[in-house]
């Protein structure tokens, strides 16, 4: 015999387990376990008093039932809580639900609810609350049924809550039968099923598991298994089951069964349909997926290649015809490809939900500019296509729009930011210079052929448009070929650095040397930095380069130091370039070359462009102060030729600054030049950064720089760049012959020739 006193303790022992272990592994939401634990008071307060009032007559009889009913209304809101949170009813699990509430709730309705309701012999009320109890549970299985079949995943929380829900189930069956004699209590062993279920679903409560058991794990619609099988099988035999044993009942117990056999015939069919009807809708959520851009909504590439080749087939036959430029007006099928400018900093400065919100607000604005029918894609991370068909004019209106709407600002997180397209046009009847009359006219050459344009359009200058020509595919082949080129330099060892001497302009005497990238291909030539550093920078070859420079460099560096060719203040500048700011691991990689090859920190200066502190994500900051702390030294190249300000200097650890050479040029001709290099250097030295003038040629330049204050140079006054022998040579082998003379290579004439020159160099090195 189960104790009273230890029944009420499990029992209230589980309602404390209810509120207090969803919130402590903060389950959400918490409002089911909450109506379960008030159910479980309920429940507990009616099985305590049922045995007294089982024995009394009149109202006092119902008193347990006042409890117990609305306990069940509250386990029917928790379990309905819990469905609601794991996405709601699903179709084919009502369907299920039904099939087997049918079949249970005709046994319980024939065999328990009717003979509960029909004894004689106590108040009309009694009865129809016996009758009731199976069809509470008839409703609760219901429940039960489409909780257990809307999970995929059984984890213990569930487990628990299910197992303890199916002995509440047994305990009420119980009861249900000794009703049909009309028993309302007979013995404390009929409570061991709900000491049970008290026991079981505090555990789950308390399960770490609880916390995701709202989040549902679907299974699929035709999915029959063995767990629905061994529920849904019984139930359909119920209805032959009780027509065969029922053979004498009255005509409304025949057709109450007929009725139950033919709506769960009904719910068969419906669920055969159901079925059906969710397989064509996945099919068609499967192709859209297979054909559309998840974040944007938009097509994809390969919705947009069927797209365009039906625009082909369709079109007129001189709108695809090849070698007709479109100066007139004759439709055309037109591929714009778009690139956005910038993109890559807002995710590095703001985050991938940033750059996610950016690329949805531009679909949006494509698709508000661009007018039916025409298509808008979304082919790859930032980059749109739009497929059309229409004459030249319309369609250089058309850009000339998304030109315009998609340069509007952005708010993006906390800032507002203004990203600008590269776009490339191409025509199916060719465009301003005209394909050749073989070439094939199809989606994937049409796609292309707007790629290269639109890489054009990026080279020179972004944010702008350019329509294809067939003089870009050379161009495209060339620049393919220089990469591959490249590739092979830098493992065979074809690359080389030139040194350009940095002097003092009022002795001439060597304090330092930038280190100056060279190439010279077996078949091409030399190749000059403005070419093969840009293509370093699209392919990603730049890291590897400047790794390779760096280290060369200050192997060259350590060389002379060991020979005692370089004063203690000697310094070597090397380029960095904006991609390998990106990089957080440089820092590391410098300090290990400088631990390498044993050259002070302070003997190395890092040259940068203004757009490195213009577009700085956090990552480049970092990386600058990094550096900073390293003790290397950082100048901004090229000074005043982009949008100088003293608030960047201010913001960034930069050391100095090296005025560009085309203000150098005017020195001593050009008045407003003269007064550009004054503000530079008085805003340099109210910083306390350094002044390097480049680009030095002529005593009159030197003479001017001079007296603005700026004390060192570089240019060909004193040497184009050279190797490093001949710089050793000219330079290093050298001693002045006091402190206060320059050295006798002080006064070489210029060397070399264009490809030499200091301003050039600094555009195109690593």
């Amino acid at each position: 015999m189960i104790s009273t006193v230890a029944f009420a303790a499990i029992a209230l022992g589980t309602v404390a387990a209810l509120f207090a272990g969803p919130r402590w592994h903060r389950a959400q939401p918490r409002h089911p376990w909450q109506f379960l634990g008030a159910a479980g008071v309920l429940f507990l307060a009616g099985a305590l008093i049922r045995p007294w009032s089982a024995e009394r007559t009149g109202w006092a009889e119902l008193l347990g039932d006042a409890f117990t009913v609305p306990g069940y209304l509250l386990m029917f809101l928790s379990l309905g809580g819990l469905l609601r949170a794991r996405g709601g009813l699903q179709r084919h699990a009502v369907i299920d639900g039904l099939i087997v509430c049918v079949g249970a709730g005709l046994a319980s309705a024939l065999l328990l609810a009717a003979p509960a309701a029909a004894i004689d012999g106590r108040p009309q009320i009694v009865s129809v609350l016996a009758g009731l109890y199976p069809l509470f549970d008839v409703a609760f299985l219901l429940l039960l049924v489409n909780l257990a079949f809307t999970t995929a995943e059984l984890r213990p929380g569930y487990v628990l809550l299910l197992c303890g829900l199916l002995m509440l189930l047994a305990g009420d069956l119980a009861y249900a039968i000794i009703g049909t004699n009309g028993e309302l209590y007979r013995s404390p062993l009929l409570d061991i099923p709900f000491l049970v279920t008290f026991t079981l679903i505090g555990s789950a409560a308390l399960h770490p598991s609880i916390a995701g058991l709202a989040r549902a794990a679907t299974v699929p619609v035709q999915a029959w298994s063995w767990r629905r099988l061994l529920l849904i099988i019984p139930a359909l035999l119920v209805p032959f089951a009780l027509a065969a044993t029922i053979t004498d009942g009255p005509l409304v117990t025949r057709l109450l069964i007929g009725a139950a056999g033919v709506t769960m015939v009904g719910l068969l069919v419906a669920r055969a349909v159901s079925a059906v009807q969710d397989y064509a809708k996945a099919q068609l959520k499967s192709e859209h997926q297979a054909t559309h851009d998840p974040l944007t909504g938009l097509p994809n590439r390969l919705m947009l290649a069927r797209e365009i080749s039906r625009l082909l087939a369709t079109a007129p036959p001189a709108a695809t015809s090849t070698g007709v430029p479109l100066a007139t007006g004759e439709p055309s099928v037109w591929v714009l490809f778009l690139d956005l400018d910038g993109f890559k900093l807002v995710n590095d400065s703001w985050g991938h939900e940033a750059g996610d919100h950016l690329l949805v607000e531009v679909a949006r604005r494509l698709r508000d500019t661009v007018p039916a029918p025409d298509m808008v894609a979304r082919v790859g991370g930032d980059e749109f296509v739009v497929a059309r068909v229409g004459n030249r004019q319309e369609t250089v209106g058309l850009v000339e729009r998304i030109m315009e709407r998609l340069s509007a600002p952005v708010q993006v997180s906390s800032a507002e930011v203004v990203i600008t397209p590269s776009i490339g046009v191409v025509g199916s009847a060719g465009g301003m210079a005209p394909v050749p009359a073989v070439a094939a006219v199809t989606a994937e050459a049409l796609m292309r052929d707007a790629d290269t344009a639109m890489y054009r359009a990026k080279a020179d200058g972004r944010g702008r448009w350019t329509e294809f020509d067939a003089s870009m595919h050379e161009r495209v082949r060339e620049r393919v070929e220089i990469e591959l080129a490249l590739r092979q330099a830098l493992a065979s060892g074809q690359l080389r650095l030139a040194y350009q001497p940095i002097v003092e302009l009022a002795t001439g005497r060597l304090v330092g040397a930038e280190a100056l990238l060279r190439w010279t291909d077996p078949s091409r030539g030399t190749i000059s930095p403005a070419v093969f550093i840009p293509i370093a920078e699209d392919s990603g070859l730049i890291a590897a380069i400047g790794r390779w420079v760096l280290d060369e460099t200050l192997r060259q560096v350590a060389t002379w130091r060991d020979g005692d060719l370089l004063a203690d203040d000697f310094w070597v500048s090397v380029n960095v370039s904006p991609r390998q700011l990106r990089d957080s691991t440089l820092p590391s990689k410098v300090a290990e070359a400088l631990e390498k090859w044993k050259v002070p920190q302070a003997a190395v200066v890092l040259e940068i462009t203004e757009s490195v502190m213009i577009d700085a994500s956090i990552v480049t900051d970092q990386v600058l102060f990094d550096l900073r702390r390293l003790g290397v030294k950082i100048v901004v190249d090229d000074f005043g030729t982009g949008f100088s300000a003293l608030g960047y200097l201010r913001r960034h650890p930069v050391t100095g600054v090296k005025i560009d050479r085309s203000f150098v040029d005017g020195l001593g001709t050009d008045a407003e030049d003269e007064e550009i290099v004054r503000a530079v250097v008085a805003m340099s030295t109210a910083l306390k950064l350094t002044v390097v003038a480049e680009g030095v040629e002529t005593q009159a330049q030197q003479d001017v720089l001079a007296t603005l204050g700026v004390t060192v140079g570089q240019g060909h006054m004193w040497g184009a760049p050279v190797s490093a022998e001949e710089f050793t040579e000219r330079w290093l082998a050298l001693e002045p012959a006091s402190d206060e003379e320059p050295l006798a290579g002080a006064a070489a004439p210029p060397a070399g020739g264009a490809a030499g020159e200091s301003g050039q160099d600094a555009a195109g090195n690593s």
